[in-house]
């Protein structure tokens, strides 16, 4: 449930840069289409395995920033040595799952290929819907979609198969990447679709013995699966609002809603960005509004133009957005001739290789002082958040609250505070037929480096996600910044 940041980069000169990214991150060469049963020799995959991490380490620029290069070679070996027999592609996969989460970046990921994912998802899911409490890690029932209706809503998940949910949401929330150590993303991804991940990660079977806890009352209900049909389209959660950009004033308050920051969303949609935001800030000024709550919660990020456009509207001078972006030598060593021409050779300086501003894209425009918008906002503005604020959306959240410009409500963002490590992404298939995906550039926020490290932005007010309000629909986050306005 991610956007990928979008810049203007020139097409052909990024796909020339991936072409050579992929084919040096395609190590072992093209196979033949595997087969969703076909069994690889434990040998290979431990040297697949081996291979895939040395050559990744040398493109992914923040490949050590959370875990260090010693205790990343003791998990490597240690993923090593827990293959001992052959596997299929998803035995494989669950494996390197939990080793690439280790890397503590969204945007880096290891994929079934789409054949894989259709043949796995069209059944043996569990017919339940659980939600995690964050703080406890209690696991609820939400919804029950099988044939026994007295498992009741509320009831509290003990073991599924005869494995403790402690020991399962443990291996889930290994495995589920995040920007660094943060969990909010995870819990409110399980929150939405623990079914898809207990089936990827855990296991598919046609039958789930699961004890459930009502009124300290343990019961087993055995549960025949269920197929995707019964749960609601992953499109659907994506995209559960009318228009990606909305904006409306109630009662003197002006509520601006931004769902997706991507343009090609908003495109589909009918709506321009830059005119939106420009006639919202004009009707608040002709208004006269005081005070504006911007709604980002679940904007999975996008187009980082649109993001700093927005950020300029609050501000009143010259700010900063971004402090810098780099790639690591291996990458920059490769930015030469028709590639040097769009973008320029990387500047080393102390050992980082640091993007110069092209010609052809505005993104590396953002890391320079930054100029306000005419008509900045000068009221009270609040900001609602939750775990998947990712990407761009989690720099604009970052940049908005070190500079206190607005009131942050609501949890955790699930992208970094400090920034994130994405822009161009290369992909590669390996013999197994699993896709790796690999960002290549390494954004650090204009913020306080020594403040929020491996986590998102922190809410000035932290709103839990209660059970009760999870099921309710209830919009606390909402609620809680109109009464903090009707404080005033």
């Amino acid at each position: 449930m991610t956007d990928s940041k979008q810049g203007n980069y020139s097409i052909k000169s990024v796909l020339i840069i991936i072409i050579w990214i992929s084919s040096t991150l395609n190590v072992f060469g093209q196979a033949k289409k595997p087969e969703p049963d076909q069994k690889y020799p434990a040998d290979s995959l431990r040297q697949w395995t081996s291979g895939l991490m040395d050559e990744i380490s040398k493109k992914h620029p923040e490949f050590y920033r959370y875990t260090d290069k010693g205790k990343f070679g003791l998990l490597i070996d240690s993923t090593q040595q827990s293959i001992q027999d052959s596997l299929t592609q998803l035995q494989y996969y669950r494996k390197l799952k939990p080793l690439f989460a280790k890397i503590g970046c969204l945007h880096t990921g290891i994929e079934l290929p789409e054949e894989s994912k259709t043949y796995l998802n069209s059944s043996n899911l569990i017919p339940l819907e659980l939600f995690v409490e964050a703080k406890t890690h209690k696991v609820l029932v939400s919804k029950n979609y099988s044939d026994k209706k007295n498992i009741q809503i509320g009831g509290e998940v003990v073991s599924i198969n005869g494995t403790p949910i402690s020991v399962i949401l443990n291996k889930l929330l290994a495995a589920i990447p995040s920007d660094g150590y943060n969990q909010t993303e995870k819990i409110l991804l399980l929150n939405y679709r623990f079914p898809f991940w207990y089936q990827e990660i855990i296991d598919a079977p046609k039958v789930f013995k699961v004890v459930v806890r009502s009124e300290n009352t343990e019961q087993t209900f055995d549960l025949n699966d269920a197929s995707q049909d019964v749960f609601p389209p992953l499109g659907k959660l994506e995209k559960n609002y009318s228009l990606p950009l909305e904006f409306e004033v109630k009662d003197g308050i002006a509520i601006l809603k931004i769902h997706s920051f991507a343009d090609t969303a908003i495109k589909q949609g009918g709506q321009n960005f830059k005119k939106f935001v420009k006639d919202v800030f004009q009707t608040l000024q002709q208004q006269n509004i005081k005070d504006l709550i911007i709604d980002v919660r679940n904007n999975t990020g996008g187009t980082d133009d649109n993001a700093a456009l927005l950020a300029s509207f609050f501000f009143d001078k010259t700010f900063r957005y971004w402090d810098k972006i780099e790639v690591t030598e291996a990458v920059a060593k490769e930015i030469k001739g028709f590639n040097k021409m769009f973008y320029k050779k990387p500047e080393e300086n102390k050992g980082l290789y640091l993007w110069k501003k092209s010609w052809i894209t505005k993104e590396f425009d953002y890391y320079e002082p930054q100029e306000p918008a005419k008509m900045n906002f000068k009221g009270n503005s609040y900001l609602l958040t939750n775990g998947l604020c990712l990407s761009s959306c989690a720099d604009f959240t970052a940049v908005m609250s070190y500079n206190k410009k607005a009131v942050v409500i609501g949890q955790e963002t699930g992208g970094g505070y400090q920034g994130n490590t994405s822009g161009m992404l290369s992909k590669a298939t390996i013999p197994t037929g699993l896709v790796i995906t690999i960002p290549l550039q390494k954004y650090t926020n204009a913020v306080d480096l020594n403040k929020n490290f491996g986590r998102g932005t922190i809410p000035d007010h932290e709103i839990a996600t209660t059970f009760e309000n999870w099921i309710g629909n209830k919009d606390v986050e909402m609620d809680y910044a109109i009464q903090l306005i009707n404080k005033k």
